[in-house]
């Protein structure tokens, strides 16, 4: 049996793409979504979790699609991706004065880890106007803190 295409590790051959042509016709009002879905079931195509893997699916029918074996329906919608969109930090007003004197006076000093807090947009706010990159969003796990002098906030740090 000859392979056509390899997606993600996953051969296809002719008998393959004339189940993936039988599927569509037979769900003709039915979304790339859906058909992904159905797909997955009917070959029982999951992930190590026991997911559907119903997104390298639909990569695997849009590879197909542009190698001209199958023809996919229309896409329905073009979902927005919040990520890209992101508002950037709104300003905010903090004293720009230094803060000057012995250390002993402005002691204790309060460091405090702020993700997830009533405090994260402080800090984001404060990397965005303060540092010369500004403030992108991290990806995958980070912590963030503020270093406070009293009720002052005096540093950050965004690990």
């Amino acid at each position: 049996m000859e392979t056509l295409l390899t997606h993600r590790g996953k051969r296809i051959t002719q008998e393959d793409v004339v189940f993936i042509r039988r599927l569509i016709a037979q769900n003709p009002g039915d979304s790339r979504w859906t058909l992904s879905h159905k797909l997955c079931q009917a070959w029982n195509w999951r992930q190590a979790n026991g997911a559907l893997r119903d997104i390298v699916c639909r990569g695997l029918m849009l590879a197909l699609q542009r190698a001209g074996y199958i023809e996919l329906p229309v896409k329905k919608r073009n979902p927005l991706n919040p990520l890209v969109q992101r508002e950037k930090p709104a300003t905010v007003v903090i004293d720009p004065d230094p803060i000057e004197g012995p250390l002993s006076s402005i002691l204790p000093l309060e460091i405090r880890q702020v993700r997830r807090t009533s405090f994260e947009k402080l800090c984001n706010g404060l990397i965005e106007q303060y540092h010369y990159l500004g403030y992108c969003q991290p990806v995958g796990e980070h912590l963030k803190y503020l270093v406070f002098a009293g009720q002052r906030t005096c540093g950050l740090y965004d690990l």
